[in-house]
């Protein structure tokens, strides 16, 4: 079995359960998966159990299967985020300073250990789970499965790339702000955050106490379904946990953000799978567009108010003792903590008190909302050029959940020219997590989405694709300007109906100009791949009033390419009719 041809945990279990392989053998496997994608991305750790003592873990499971126990996740390999206990693993948070030795395992982990899963390691994360981002941890930085250059999301960075480089079945993360979703999203998989107190958090290093969530990733939502069913209970020991519930839900109205409220961050491609992704829910259900400020309102209290305290609470007295132990960015960000009164915390209550209220109303409106798990990703180097900013435009759609007492499954809906993943999230009012879950699977048997694109296993070159319109096109004049470069060609498309295309005037060599316009046409073009100095170079050599911008093809997807200043249509010919720059050389 290869790192690509992973099995679910369900079928690992199954055939465990059933004889046909031994828990073992899969702990084998597993050990060579590790071995081969240590030499791509070993950051993606903080500590992983001797091979020896995974064996020997195979090797109890499989005397628990002869003794005739049956066992829900016999022989699943698993990683747990490391700010999860689990007794032989130090928990370090993501700050050395901070690590100590649990003395007993979290909730969850005892109850993973007595369904027969074998655990892995402990993953890397954005320190103190603060982040959305996964690039704030001294063990270095954990990058997109699928794209190296992109970020992975954070905070639950490792466990969503154990999962994503088939690894390990399942990994458990957590979730305050988003980080069991933004990294499902990135990576192409499904990340189940459940209702607050669902699952036990005993054991679990706080980053806001009281709306932390620990959440799953999987490959899909049967699995997610699995987890939850080993670890949904009540735990008397866990002060914030509350009786099991599940309340029934037949998604026939998904709530969605008005289109003059939706973020984006520049990001075309996002948009245009969020509109294919709602044309899907609205062929069985009614999309409504809802307000969403009182939401927006709520999330702005989780950083920007009193909620930030909380975080400087769970880390106080590493604060005051060894502040210098504290990632950069992380303190920046817990530090304002410590002046928040005790005045404006109750204020920030009330108010939330009052937002809540208010957003309870929406479940009389719709079912489930459906909405973008982010606006956009962004490349490792951009965040480490501006890490509290587009961090928070990361959290633009996820902050709110947790302060409003919301469930959520984030899932695949599509794939970004980089390779990336493009995610929704359902979600739900408190104790709908089974709806949630079945709304889930519903929608992607019905999307029927491509597979994940194969693994960065060497580190993709920066690349930039180009859209050439006229004289750049193979066997024309300026043709060799993208040869001499080493252009790679893509293939021949259209664009979106919604160009012009004119016949500069008096321009050597002849060159169109293509210039949007609602009431356009598809125009042919051309699609090749530059490295990034090379399409820096070329951009250099773009003469006005030509320019290189954003062109949309055919299929939604968006790409650099020629655009024109208004000048261009100066005393040009229109030739939109013909279709194309080729069809206008060819009729002389």
């Amino acid at each position: 079995m290869t790192m690509l041809d992973r099995q679910s945990p369900a079928a690992i279990a199954a055939a465990v359960n059933d004889g046909k392989t031994s828990a073992l053998a899969v702990a084998e496997d597993t050990l060579a998966r590790l071995s081969a994608y240590d030499a791509i991305q070993p950051q993606i750790w903080i500590s992983r159990a001797e091979p020896d003592d995974m064996l020997a873990a195979g090797r109890a499971v499989d005397a628990r299967i002869v003794a005739g126990e049956r066992l829900p996740l016999a022989g699943v390999p698993f990683a747990l985020k490391d700010n999860i206990d689990i007794a032989g693993f130090e928990t370090t948070a993501g700050c050395p300073a901070f690590a100590y030795s649990p003395a007993a395992s979290a909730g969850v982990a005892e109850k993973l250990l007595a369904a027969g899963a074998i655990c892995v390691g402990k993953t890397n994360l954005d320190q103190f789970a603060t982040g959305l981002v996964g690039t704030r941890s001294p063990y270095g930085i954990p990058r997109n499965a699928h794209n190296l250059s992109y970020v992975s999301g954070g905070s639950s960075s490792g466990s969503a790339v154990a999962v994503a480089a088939g690894l390990v079945g399942f990994a458990l993360g957590t979730d305050t702000a988003g980080s069991g979703r933004v990294p499902a999203a990135f990576n192409h998989l499904v990340g189940l955050k459940p209702s607050k107190g669902r699952w036990s958090t005993r054991g679990l290093v706080p980053a806001c106490r009281t709306i932390d969530c620990i959440t799953v990733f999987t490959d899909h939502v049967s699995d997610a379904r699995l987890v939850d069913d080993v670890l949904a209970g009540f735990d008397p020991a866990d002060p914030y946990s509350k009786p099991l519930a599940d309340i029934a839900l037949r998604p026939e109205r998904f709530g969605v953000p008005r289109r003059d409220q939706r973020a984006w961050f520049g990001d075309s491609q996002s948009e245009y799978l969020y509109d294919q992704a709602i044309s899907l829910l609205e062929a069985d259900a009614e999309v409504v567009a809802l307000d969403i400020s009182p939401l927006n309102e709520a999330a702005s209290l989780l950083y920007n108010g009193p909620w930030v305290a909380e975080r400087t609470a769970a880390i106080q007295e590493l604060i005051d003792s060894n502040p210098d132990a504290i990632h950069e960015t992380v303190r920046q960000i817990v530090e304002p903590g410590l002046s928040v009164s005790a005045v404006e915390l109750f204020n920030g209550i009330y108010r939330l008190a009052e937002l809540k209220r208010q957003t309870d109303g929406l479940w009389n409106q719709v079912d489930m909302l459906a909405f973008p798990t982010t606006g956009t990703t962004y490349r490792v180097a951009e965040l480490l050029a501006a890490p509290i900013a587009l961090n928070s435009y990361l959290g633009f759609y996820t902050n709110f959940v947790n302060l409003l007492d919301m469930a959520a499954v984030a899932v695949p809906a599509g794939i970004r020219s980089n390779g990336t993943g493009f995610g929704i999230t359902l979600i739900g009012p408190a104790d709908s997590d089974q709806a949630l879950l079945a709304a889930a699977e519903t929608y992607l048997a019905v999307a029927d989405l491509p597979a994940p694109p194969p693994l960065d296993l060497e580190g993709k070159m920066e690349s930039v694709k180009l859209a050439v319109v006229g004289a750049h096109l193979k066997d024309m004049p300026l043709h060799w300007q993208l040869t001499s470069r080493d252009a790679a060609f893509v293939g021949s498309f259209e664009t979106a109906p919604t160009y012009r295309l004119y016949a500069m005037a008096d321009s050597v060599p002849a060159k169109p100009a293509l210039v949007h316009s609602e009431d356009g046409a598809a125009i042919k073009v051309e699609v090749y791949e530059l490295d990034a100095a090379a399409f820096g170079s070329f951009v250099a050599e773009v003469p006005a009033p030509l320019a290189i911008g954003t062109v949309t093809l055919a299929d939604g997807t968006s790409v650099k390419g020629f655009v024109a200043e208004p000048r261009a249509t100066n005393d040009a010919e229109d030739i939109t009719h013909l279709g194309g720059w080729r069809a206008y050389i060819e009729a002389g």
